[in-house]
């Protein structure tokens, strides 16, 4: 018998046994063997350093939730757009551990080159080991973690272990979730934060702000002529950064998930674009499409010429009170939108062969939806019996802003405005953005307003003939509603709730959603309250003391 063969043959059996040491503690803690870029004890503890004094998303609590009450069986989801504090999430849930509960607890950085083959071997040395809490971060880069992701549920969850997964393509969870994960996960969604949770994170307490860098947890400021004054942190800073967090953020999100998914056979209609290299500005142009029809909106609803050529004149005789000319009676909506429109016809013609159809705009948007970048808030009309009117809010506001605002930049430099000087571009372009920020602030106050009511409200705008009151909060078990106009103003201006008090308008509402309780302004001034009863609330006071799935009538922030 040839024992030195022999020798050679154990020592190779040994070799792929994995070597585990115990600890003080007695839990069993691997050394070697890992197929995957797996970080346990030191090493770990050393990965969530520095975030103990950092303040937590709102919904943090719900991974805390998981880990230590959660039901066995089901895995957790942490997912969301980039730069919306998942990563972070995890490393403070590693550092508020207890001592034991940290030896106990493994995080994997799964990279494109795993597979879920290796990461099953990995988990079962994990197991074998003693190890009790897996965060497996990036998880979506793998190939085939859609179509194999139950492992975690159906096996490791079923053993006793906590795993969470998480992952910039969340449009691979969204996926999994209605495939292998059905039923058997926790969702964690982190991409939309409210105004409150912004100013508690970033310490940033402006509604401007907001609307100008909302979104991610990036704050920033803008200069388009001067790329080095441009915090190179910001997400939203100027056309070019947001494109490339839309390219990035979404464009690859949605285009890795449908790749990964059934082998690339559920692409439905959108495959063509991605077999000709054009889906990344299909989706582009859609998202721009939705911006730039809201700026079209505001232009054309709230930005009437007449208040243009008022408002400029009157900037004019302050700049130059000898000077009486109307610096804009030349230039009225409809020439801006005109001029507008012929830019957007150009860059909708730039680098595309193949034309988008209807069936690629709705599934894209199905993903947007999916992907919690767009929510349909219906519009209601007065009529009894007529169809709601689709609204669509974006959950990164600043991503909406900084593209409208590239566009009117570009805008003021078209033939149309040759003939002004670059002080009343500047006020022109002031005055259609004061505009924007108006109608975008009312979106912000609708989508929180409407995240927070809860199953017993409603909440939406609601259109009249003419007029409309900007948000309407419908109680369904008591049979009763507050009106809101909301303004970008910080004065107090009766000719701003006129609506809230007109007859017809206020008996065409009860006549729907039953008895008025309260008459509101919401504005960025102080609280007060009128002597017709309607109540002026600062709008930043409102949306921080509103708190999900709670609503409750608000008091006079004075």
């Amino acid at each position: 018998m040839d024992v030195e063969k022999l020798q050679t043959q154990l020592k190779e059996l040994r070799a792929k046994i994995p070597r585990t040491r115990k600890n003080t503690k007695g839990i069993l803690k691997e050394t070697i063997s890992f197929e995957c870029n797996v970080t346990v004890g030191r090493e770990l503890l050393a990965l969530s350093q520095d975030v103990d004094d950092w303040e937590k998303r709102d919904c943090y609590s719900q991974l805390q939730e998981y880990l230590y009450h959660g039901e066995r069986t089901r895995i957790c989801l942490v997912y969301g757009l980039r730069r919306t504090g998942k990563t972070t999430m995890l490393r403070q849930a590693v550092a508020d551990m207890t001592k034991d509960d940290q030896l106990k607890s493994a995080y994997i950085k799964t990279r494109r080159s795993d597979t879920m083959a290796m990461v099953n071997r990995d988990m079962k040395k994990l197991f074998d080991a003693g190890y009790k809490f897996v965060f497996l971060d990036e998880v979506t880069l793998m190939k085939d973690f859609i179509d194999s992701a139950a492992i975690f549920s159906d096996v490791f969850a079923t053993m006793g272990m906590k795993i969470v997964l998480s992952g910039t393509d969340s449009l691979g969870f969204w996926l999994a979730i209605n495939e292998e994960l059905y039923d058997r996960a926790k969702l964690i969604h982190t991409t939309f934060i409210t105004y409150r949770e912004y100013t508690r994170l970033l310490g940033i307490d402006s509604m401007d702000e907001f609307i100008c860098y909302g979104g991610t947890l990036r704050a920033g400021e803008l200069h388009f002529e001067d790329r080095e004054l441009n915090a190179e942190d910001a997400s939203f800073r100027d056309d070019e950064t947001t494109r490339r967090y839309i390219d990035t953020a979404i464009c690859k999100n949605i285009q890795h998930s449908l790749a990964c998914y059934e082998d690339g056979n559920h692409f439905r209609h959108l495959y063509t674009l991605y077999e000709a290299g054009e889906l990344t500005s299909a989706i582009n142009r859609i998202i721009e499409d939705m911006n730039h029809r809201f700026l079209l909106k505001v232009l054309t609803q709230d930005f009437v010429s007449h208040d243009l050529r008022l408002s400029a004149s009157n900037l004019r005789k302050e700049h130059n009170p000898k000077r009486r000319t109307n610096v804009l009676d030349t230039i009225d909506t409809e020439a801006v939108t005109r001029c507008l429109m012929n830019i957007l016809d150009i860059r909708n013609q730039e680098e595309q062969s193949i034309g988008i159809t209807e069936a690629h705009i709705a599934e894209i948007r199905e993903y947007l939806e999916a992907l919690d970048l767009i929510i349909d808030c219906p519009i209601e009309t007065a009529t009894a019996g007529t169809h709601p009117i689709e609204h669509i809010l974006f959950t990164q506001p600043g991503m909406r802003y900084c593209q409208a605002q590239a566009l009117v930049y570009s805008l003021l430099k078209d033939e149309t405005f040759f003939s002004l000087s670059e002080y009343e571009k500047k006020m022109v372009m002031e005055r259609i953005l004061e505009e924007v920020r108006g109608r975008m602030m009312e979106d912000i106050v609708l989508l929180e307003t409407m995240k927070a009511a809860g199953c017993n409200h409603r909440v939406f705008k609601l259109q009249f003939a003419v007029g409309e009151f900007d948000m309407v909060v419908y109680d369904t078990e008591e049979n009763c509603c507050d009106i809101y106009e909301i303004k970008h103003s910080k004065k107090v201006i009766p000719n701003q709730y006129r609506h809230l008090l007109d007859e017809e308008k206020c008996q065409q509402t009860e006549g729907r959603f039953g008895e008025i309780r309260g008459r509101y302004v919401l504005y960025r001034g102080g609280g007060v309250e009128t002597e017709t009863g309607v109540i002026y609330q600062n709008v930043e006071n409102y949306l921080k003391s509103l708190s999900e799935g709670v609503f409750v009538t608000q008091e006079i922030n004075r």
